[in-house]
């Protein structure tokens, strides 16, 4: 079995991750309390991700896995992409995040609301090496929050070829089956068979 240190304490990422990973050897442990935490700096996802792996990496000596997801909105040029989770400015919740998307999209036809999920996953060695993959969703933004599910935008995003429910409408199941996430992480499984 592979372990892997985790360098989100995200519950919701942790629960997801979690289970899409449990068919598989590879086990997830918990992030030390004593790591600080690591100042997303970068300008990309695949950049981010990166720090924070070799961060935990460095850290703990063992090998870590580190994730990180933005929401590009085509009619806002790809925002909030990169500062998605704090979007509407830093120390907010996702609710405050998703009024603001809601209210930079109001009036925006529902034809011209496309936008795509994005999570890269990236793995560090404490000797050095590392690497990444990612998964992609894409679907469109509501014109208003539905469902109780998921976490972040989920209430807001609504998958293609999911008949206009949004993520936090579907189970859990569908989700991690489905989900940018899910597809970033069964690619990290293939990436570890292979290499």
């Amino acid at each position: 079995m592979k372990a892997f240190v985790l360098a989100t304490k995200n519950p919701h990422k942790v629960e997801e991750m979690r289970a899409i990973l449990a068919p598989y050897d590879v086990q997830l442990r918990p992030r030390p309390d004593e790591v600080p935490d690591v100042d997303e700096i970068e300008d990309t996802l695949e950049g981010n991700a990166l720090l924070k792996a070799r961060a935990l990496a460095n850290a703990t000596g063992e090998a870590a896995i580190a994730d990180d997801t933005g929401l590009f909105i085509d009619a806002l040029s790809g925002r909030p992409g990169v500062h998605s989770a704090r979007y509407a400015g830093d120390g907010v919740n996702f609710e405050e995040n998703v009024n603001k998307v809601l209210r930079e999209l109001d009036g925006v036809d529902v034809a011209d609301r496309g936008a795509h999920f994005r999570t890269v996953i990236a793995v560090a060695y404490p000797s050095g090496a590392s690497w990444w993959v990612d998964g992609v969703l894409e679907g469109s933004i509501l014109s208003e929050a539905k469902g109780q599910g998921g976490f972040g935008y989920d209430p807001i995003f609504a998958p293609a070829d999911e008949g206009g429910r949004s993520l936090a409408e579907l189970t859990l199941e569908e989700k991690n089956e489905r989900s940018h996430r899910g597809r970033a992480l069964r690619s990290f499984v293939v990436a570890l068979e292979n290499s």
